[in-house]
């Protein structure tokens, strides 16, 4: 008996053509997953970041240390396992690899700032839901060894840059301050102290929460926990002067870019390395959850990690999946699948090696060229030239070999010239680049 077997709940495959998941979801086509990865190249590379890929695979305890023991990603989404003495993780996000490798390989002799970005695959043993995968994939930055505000506007810039290169409009950009983890530790006993009164009215999520973490209550969607939490101490009366300067100093930088925001005091975002400067972008196509890319300052995470001494850092990540969600939602036009530029039917064996070699040399000559690889008939050829949605199409049989010329034929137009095979690459390669233009 044969057996079927489809991919695995909570992960997609991403194939020629658009298609819809399980749940419904359109999942892009290969062509604009293309688009999207080469503009945030082409943003990178204008804002002089350079390109990092980490391992998929790395070891438990960094990501356990990095991310924080009591946050859900460590406590319950992470895929972790043993081989022999050791205990990996595929990784759920990438900042603390990136620090990691930032040490591991000494990349602070390399002098100056270091301007880093990264796009590829993460993983979260979490439900599955619209936006939402096991496997998913993420794209950021990391700035390393500058504790400036300039550092901090810059990061926020590149992520609006990219959004406003892609098409996306209707941005909501939430900006705060967490202060030092030393002032935070304070806010975090004045918070449970606040909650603990209230702690049979709280769900089981924010009941556990309020043991472990209790920041992370403030982001609850219950509405009668925001209604409690409207009473609550708010973080920034526990920041530091130092790091209200350096807020204050943000917040300048973005209004002299024309960056809009939005001050919320209850944002923490969801990692415990974050202090200083904290950010979501949102996009209200994506619905309650509207998170688009969230990131903020971390400079105490090296330490965690095992440096000697602090590495100031700040960055991004965004998801992939939730913006194609809001490319959606936006109707933002992207590109179609790539369709070549000439399809060439052969009629006969003599023809057939004539055009298997002759669509060789033209695609050397930089030519997107379509040919049948099934010995099919004529009329079975000219409608897979249909299908594929070539401008261009050719057909070479015994009478095109003898006189050493083919008919190349404009499908919309129905236009046609004869052209000699020795000038097959210069006509074609005009014809080409006028239809382009």
């Amino acid at each position: 008996m044969s057996t079927s077997f489809q991919n695995i709940r909570g992960t997609f495959d991403i194939l020629p053509d658009a298609y819809s998941d399980d749940g419904g979801t359109r999942i892009a086509p290969s062509a604009e997953w293309r688009h999207v990865e080469t503009t945030v190249r082409d943003v990178m590379r204008r804002h002089n970041f350079e390109e990092i890929r980490t391992p998929i695979l790395e070891p438990t305890e960094l990501v356990a240390r990095g991310v924080g023991e009591s946050t859900d990603i460590v406590q319950k989404e992470m895929f972790a396992f043993e081989r022999g003495d050791t205990q990996y993780v595929l990784r759920p996000e990438i900042t603390a690899p990136v620090v990691r490798s930032f040490l591991q390989h000494h990349l602070a002799q390399r002098g100056g700032v270091q301007k880093l970005f990264y796009l590829g695959p993460c993983f979260r043993a979490e439900k599955p839901q619209k936006g939402r995968y096991r496997q998913f994939h993420q794209f950021g930055i990391e700035i390393l060894g500058a504790d400036e505000a300039r550092a901090d506007a810059e990061t926020i810039a590149v992520l609006m840059a990219i959004c406003e290169a892609l098409g996306l409009s209707d941005l909501d950009l939430r900006l705060n301050t967490l202060g030092t983890p030393e002032r935070r530790a304070e806010y975090v006993e004045a918070l449970r102290g606040y909650l603990e009164p209230y702690s049979d009215e709280l769900s089981e999520t924010s009941q556990r929460r309020l043991e472990r973490n209790p920041l992370r209550i403030l982001d609850t969607k219950v509405e009668h926990e925001q209604k409690l939490l409207r009473d609550a101490p708010q973080l920034i009366e526990f920041v530091g002067e130092e790091s209200l300067a350096h807020y204050d100093e943000v917040k300048g930088l973005l209004a002299d870019l024309g960056i809009e925001y939005e001050e919320d005091p209850r944002l923490v975002r969801g990692l415990d390395y974050y202090t200083e400067t904290t950010f979501e972008l949102e996009h209200p196509g994506l619905g309650a959850q509207s998170a688009l890319a969230g990131g903020g300052r971390y400079d105490r995470l090296a330490e965690v990690l095992g440096s000697d001494a602090p590495v100031p850092a700040v960055g991004f990540a965004a998801g992939m999946e939730r913006l194609f969600l809001a490319l959606d939602a936006a109707a933002v036009d992207r590109p179609e699948s790539p369709t070549p530029d000439v399809f060439i039917a052969a009629l006969g064996d003599e023809a057939e090696q004539w055009v298997f070699r002759t669509t060789q040399e033209l695609r050397t000559a930089g030519l997107h060229v379509a040919h049948d690889l099934k010995g099919r008939s004529l009329k079975a050829q000219m409608k897979e030239a249909n299908r594929q949605n070539a401008p261009y199409t050719m057909i070479i049989g015994g009478n095109e070999l003898e006189a050493g010329a083919a008919t190349v034929k404009e499908m919309e137009s129905g236009a046609q010239e004869e052209v000699g095979f020795s000038e097959l690459t210069e006509v074609l390669g005009r014809l080409v680049e006028a239809q382009k233009g």
